[in-house]
């Protein structure tokens, strides 16, 4: 036992989270069904996204692969189109990925085992605790930002959580006071009140079912707390994107590597800006680094797009391919009908919104 948890009335918390849980939690799709596959894609569709964001990707998700087996057998370009928009791609081609594995190895069921279940591409530790919890009743910690959170003021942890060794500190805590006869309510209500009530900035403590067992309050720090490093300044790339027609107007897009950033996504074409970038410099940018004859017409509009190890500031222009016929791949002239079958990343779904927008302002090419 921790040092923590030493004189923690675990059973009296446990009663009281539950309770709560069974009265606040909310209605949302993925609790409908305790399939393990369903609560897996929800997981992954969960982790860095918001849960209004997720409701709809989720719905739309399972009507199109409602099975385990459905998904194994998709294609990969049919898979990240269904993700497209919730950015993070790694985390659904690391499922395609799993969910194939499950169908060849363990005949389509999800492992119960923990270990087992870890040794699939992409599942990490609060993974293997949400899924296997939820969907089996397995009493494993599930430790995501919300729980840690929680228990960062419940027991005056103040600890780095942007350490791993503080993460498995608190797995270790949740062993230690787990609802063992139901860790998968335990887990989503630790989870539901990081989400409602013990909030990163004015949690509603006064609110707060667990109020009486938290140290925090009792010491008035809980808006102190969790302890985390800040984050090093990020890189910033201006780039230049080029919304390129031939004189068919079919438009001209790539497919990016298919390691690394954004893998295996189709975007449009773009090169990084230097100096002032002059649309003259851009031209010849384009024909040195990806040999492509264009001419460009006056920049229609700029944003950022924020990663989070880097920023791309995106300045968007309209122009010609001159010289389509020798184009080899990863280039792919389509029309406006066919490009809506491709999976873009969001910052060049908005590229395209505002060609879109501005195309016919755009002054005429000289």
């Amino acid at each position: 036992m921790t040092t923590w948890t030493k004189r923690f009335p675990a059973r009296e918390f446990q009663r009281d989270l539950l309770d709560w849980f069974a009265r606040e939690r909310r209605d949302l799709p993925w609790r409908q069904d305790r399939d393990p596959y369903k609560v897996w894609v929800s997981e992954v569709m969960l982790q860095q996204t918001r849960v209004e964001t997720v409701i709809p990707y989720f719905e739309k998700f399972i009507r199109q692969f409602p099975t385990l087996e459905a998904l194994a057998d998709a294609d990969e370009d049919e898979v990240l189109k269904a993700w497209e928009g919730l950015g993070y791609y790694s985390r659904v081609r690391n499922l395609h990925a799993a969910v194939k594995e499950v169908k060849e190895r363990y005949g389509g069921k999800v492992p119960d085992n923990p270990d087992e279940f870890s040794k699939l591409k992409g599942v990490g530790p609060y993974t293997v605790g949400a899924v296997l919890s939820l969907a089996y009743g397995v009493p494993e910690p599930a430790v995501d930002g919300n729980v840690m959170r929680v228990l960062s003021r419940l027991f005056l942890v103040t600890d780095d959580i942007a350490k791993a060794s503080t993460r498995k500190r608190f797995e270790q805590i949740v062993r230690e006071i787990m609802a063992y006869e139901q860790p998968g309510a335990f887990n989503e209500a630790l989870i539901e009140l990081g989400a409602l009530v013990c909030t990163p900035r004015r949690p509603s403590c006064l609110l707060c079912p667990v109020q009486a067992h938290c140290r925090a309050f009792a010491e008035g720090v809980p808006e102190e707390l969790p302890v985390k490093t800040k984050k090093t300044a990020v890189k910033q790339v201006p780039l230049a994107v080029a919304v390129l027609t031939d004189q068919d107007g079919r438009i001209l897009i790539r497919k990016r590597d298919h390691t690394g950033l954004l893998a295996n996504l189709w975007e449009f074409p773009s090169c990084e800006m230097k100096g002032e970038g002059e649309t003259e410099n851009l031209e010849r940018a384009f024909l040195n680094e990806q040999g492509l004859d264009v001419k460009l017409g006056e920049p229609i509009a700029s944003f950022d797009h924020v990663f989070s190890h880097l920023v791309w500031k995106l300045t968007v222009f309209y122009g010609r391919l001159l010289d389509g016929e020798r184009l080899e791949e990863p280039y792919r002239l389509v029309s406006e009908r066919e490009l809506e079958t491709y999976a873009f990343p969001v910052s060049h779904q908005r590229v395209w919104r505002e060609y879109q927008e501005h195309a016919g302002e755009v002054r005429r090419l000289r």
